[in-house]
């Protein structure tokens, strides 16, 4: 008599859920298809018929990882001053990293050797820019800087990472208190730079 098939929304979620948490505990090294399974209450071949393989089950991780993001960002207000706005986005994707840093680091790192990312994980990343791209374009409307949205954009998004994985490492200051300091600093002084040149 054939299995019956297990892919229900069901399992399929609680398998999703399983991994996000087992690589937020055991991180990278304890991370296997099987643990994943048990902390599911399921099988591995449950996991590979909903996954297709572990680098399936690592693309669904990224593609939650997004997900969650873009719900913590789209949770944030608009009100009528852009600037700030812009830096609450900010604010708000370096909370979600700090919260999340292995998720992030699937998201951003490509930490497994047997993941190859396709146009899918680049479709999945675009939401997040897409995010970015709209803040931006208010502060340029509202003429608070100058510039292509997209371009400045993507540079504050890579600044971010950068930023923030030099505070993951423990590189950007030994107290709560300096490592916001620089982070404001930080940008501050890129916008700053972008701001629109005055003809007197």
């Amino acid at each position: 008599m054939p299995r019956e098939k297990q892919r229900t929304p069901e399992l399929r979620d609680r398998v999703l859920h399983a991994a996000v948490a087992m690589l937020a505990d055991e991180g990278f090294a304890g991370f296997t298809t099987r643990k994943v399974a048990h902390g599911a209450s399921t099988s591995i071949p449950a996991v590979y018929e909903l996954f297709g393989d572990k680098a399936g089950l690592v693309r669904e991780i990224l593609f939650e990882g997004f997900r969650r993001l873009h719900a913590q960002l789209s949770g944030l207000a608009e009100t009528d001053d852009p600037r700030a706005d812009l830096g609450r986005l900010i604010d708000g994707f370096r909370a979600f990293v700090r919260a999340n840093p292995v998720l992030a680091h699937v998201m951003f790192g490509r930490p497994f050797a047997d993941f190859d990312p396709d146009e899918r994980d680049a479709a999945a990343q675009a939401s997040l820019n897409s995010q970015f791209v709209r803040s931006v374009r208010r502060c340029v409307d509202a003429g608070v800087i100058a510039g292509d949205p997209i371009d400045i954009a993507h540079i504050l998004l890579a600044f971010a990472q950068g930023l923030l994985a030099q505070e993951t490492a423990g590189w950007l200051g030994s107290t709560e208190e300096s490592k916001d300091r620089r982070w404001t600093l930080a940008f501050d002084a890129v916008l700053a730079g972008l701001q629109p040149v005055r003809v007197s």
